[in-house]
């Protein structure tokens, strides 16, 4: 390595631990993974005091409002992200709708939702196989809710998003991993009830997996995308997968969601050609 690489690779190394060091970085950069893991204990401590589990009309609800917020804010992500006048928009949105077509096909033959259906499996015959005297029932339970809560698309996708802000200046856009802490949280309302508070410790690796994410996109993607002129088209198909996930909510359809994601790498790609 040159002397030159070397120095910039130092130079970038300090700039990661300044940052990583900032209660600042903490308390504005890393904010969705901050909620999904609020999320994650919130629900914890909440079916822990309730006796009875949600009825069914309150089921529906929560499952009405976390489709409708998901598909609200992926819109919003989109509407925000394309501009200029009305040709130059339908060529955004052309660009974003080609990508995501070009990018599923990637994401099949790479199986990126056969990867993710094989850690979903593997929590599944964690949970098959527990039992209440199990002496690994606490960490068992962690383990399955971690895998199953990190594996998600959805938290994939939030996490760099997280990084990714809609104008200058201004913070990542955190709200898909909101509307997975109100996932999550209500899903680990029914895991403790079933692992015990051990399933709760989940949230640790949560916030270390999605916060990682959102930090290391933010010190090399974000300034490269923006740099050149490419975050808006980024934003402008993770605004579209993220209605996706409202489809799979509102069960329209099945969608291989972890597909998906190979067309945020696509998207600046095609934009960059297209010019």
């Amino acid at each position: 390595m040159s002397d030159g690489r070397a120095k910039k690779f130092v130079q970038r190394f300090q700039h990661f631990a300044l940052l990583s060091h900032s209660s600042k970085w903490f308390s504005l950069r890393v904010t969705g993974a901050i909620l999904n893991a609020a999320g994650i204990l919130i629900g914890g401590i909440f079916g822990l005091m309730r006796a009875t589990p949600l009825s069914a009309s309150t089921q529906s609800f929560f499952k009405m409002s976390l489709g409708v917020l998901t598909m609200f804010f992926g819109l919003r992500l989109t509407w925000l992200s394309v501009n200029g006048t009305f040709g130059e928009i339908i060529k955004q949105l052309t660009i974003a709708f080609g990508s995501i077509v070009l990018g599923t096909l990637i994401g099949k033959l790479l199986r990126f939702q056969k990867m993710s259906n094989r850690l979903g499996q593997y929590a599944k015959r964690l949970i098959e196989s527990n039992r209440p005297d199990d002496p690994h029932r606490f960490s068992n339970g962690m383990i399955a809710c971690a895998v199953l809560f990190c594996a998600a698309p959805l938290g994939i996708l939030g996490s760099i998003q997280d990084a990714l802000p809609t104008e200058a200046g201004g913070m990542g856009y955190f709200y898909p991993l909101a509307v997975k802490a109100l996932m999550d949280g209500l899903a680990m309302a029914g895991f403790v009830k079933f692992f015990g508070p051990g399933a709760m410790m989940s949230a640790l690796p949560v916030f270390v997996f999605q916060g990682t994410i959102t930090m290391a996109c933010h010190v090399y993607l974000e300034p490269f995308l923006r740099g050149h002129g490419l975050l808006h088209s980024v934003n402008a198909v993770g605004g579209l997968v993220v209605c996706t996930v409202g489809v799979v909510i509102f069960e329209i359809r099945r969608v291989e969601l972890a597909d998906y994601l190979p067309s945020l790498a696509v998207a600046p790609l095609i934009t960059w050609v297209w010019r």
